[in-house]
């Protein structure tokens, strides 16, 4: 009986894990291999290793990373995947493929800490960055230079909510004379509503602190790279600057895997449902839902609202990061996005009005309920 080699998504991350062959004992569950290094047989061990196969210092690669990263790959359909220690990690990662005069192309809508990197890099390294609107195509196409090495893009965007044609990008991209890289952050999404290489992007990252782990109780990074050319170079990035995910970090963001599919329809039903709700509040200005995920910009009438808001909440937490089950209400101007200059902010919309509410596992009607009673009258 031939063996099926492809399968859906949802029992990809259900059986992640179970059956690696590197298992001698075959548990259901990876282990946690908390070794840092692993010992060797023979010199001939040492002159014929293979790492695909063995194992030598945990830097390099552990037994519940490389299952970690295998998923990875395998959910984002690239050839390599790498797990770091944050979602900047993850970032940083990515830019070691780059040199001092190089250009990038980012959309204008981002995390407010990639702006802070990217500031960074021009300063230190000469690394120059064009804003593109996430609009225009033509405009895109009008930025790349001889020098632009790659496009970096965020969709939907954070924290408005712009979302971006990755193909219409990628076909701009890689039909110009350059042989530019498409990058995309897909934590919003996650390869459940979306997976950008198979819309022609070369590297895919996350911030698994997000959704990917989903329990607002780790910190971690991955990145996805398409071809085996690209991944060769960051692994090679990868070991030598030792961002790596530690083993046990590793098994829990393998664990929360497991369960993404399933929270990523609640996180989808229930933002659905607070969204339509919040539309109906004479208290909010505007909803910005991009209809998938469970994350929700919206505007309040004025800025006097914001501190009461925050104070009244009972279920709802006044607290930054996003993607956990429990839903966490964030006001970007002046946390996430407060390094930027507020003339750059007020030109996207991210005014004090601007609040960013990440939709939990809870009951939606008390989420509902929780966000009308704390605005008010």
């Amino acid at each position: 009986m031939t063996k099926k080699k492809h399968f859906d998504i949802d029992t990809l991350l259900a059986q992640a894990g179970n059956r690696d062959n590197h298992d001698q004992f075959h548990s259901i569950s990876t282990p946690i291999y908390l070794s840092s290094n692993f010992r060797h047989r023979d010199l001939e061990d040492v002159e014929n290793f293979d790492p695909e196969k063995q194992y030598s210092y945990s830097r390099l690669s552990t037994p519940t990373r490389k299952v970690l990263q295998d998923t990875l790959a395998k959910l984002e359909n690239g050839a390599k995947a790498f797990a770091v220690s944050s979602g900047m990690a993850a970032i940083q990662l990515v830019f070691s493929l780059f040199n001092s005069g190089d250009e990038i192309i980012t959309s204008d809508d981002l995390y407010g800490g990639s702006f802070r990197y990217f500031n960074y890099l021009t300063e230190h390294y000469g690394i120059k960055f064009n804003k593109w609107d996430g609009k225009s195509y033509d405009t895109l196409a009008s930025l790349i230079t001889p020098h632009t090495k790659a496009v970096w893009i965020e969709t939907p965007s954070n924290p408005t909510m712009k979302v971006i044609n990755i193909q219409k990008v990628t076909d701009i991209a890689h039909n110009s004379d350059s042989n530019i890289l498409v990058c995309v952050d897909n934590t919003f999404l996650t390869p459940i509503y979306q997976q950008p290489i198979r819309e022609g992007a070369d590297i895919v990252v996350h911030s698994a602190t997000k959704y990917l782990s989903g329990h607002n109780d780790m910190l971690a990074g991955a990145v996805i790279a398409k071809s085996k050319e690209i991944g060769e170079t960051l692994e090679f990035n990868f070991n030598t600057t030792g961002v790596t995910l530690d083993p046990f970090d590793s098994w829990l963001l393998l664990r929360s895997l497991k369960t993404l599919s399933v929270r990523m329809q609640r996180h989808t039903s229930n933002a659905t449902y607070v969204a339509a709700s919040l539309a109906k509040l004479p208290q909010v200005e505007k909803v910005l839902y991009p209809g998938q995920g469970g994350m929700i910009s919206f505007y309040v009438q004025n800025r006097n609202q914001v501190d009461r808001l925050f104070k009244r909440l009972n279920i709802i937490s006044f607290a930054e990061s996003l993607g956990g089950v429990e839903s966490l209400l964030t006001i970007p101007s002046l946390q996430t996005h407060r390094d930027m200059a507020k003339a750059d902010r007020l030109k996207l919309g991210i005014t004090d009005e601007l609040l960013r509410l990440s939709v939990g596992l809870e009951n939606p009607e008390d989420l509902a309920e929780d966000l009308k009673q704390a605005l008010g009258d």
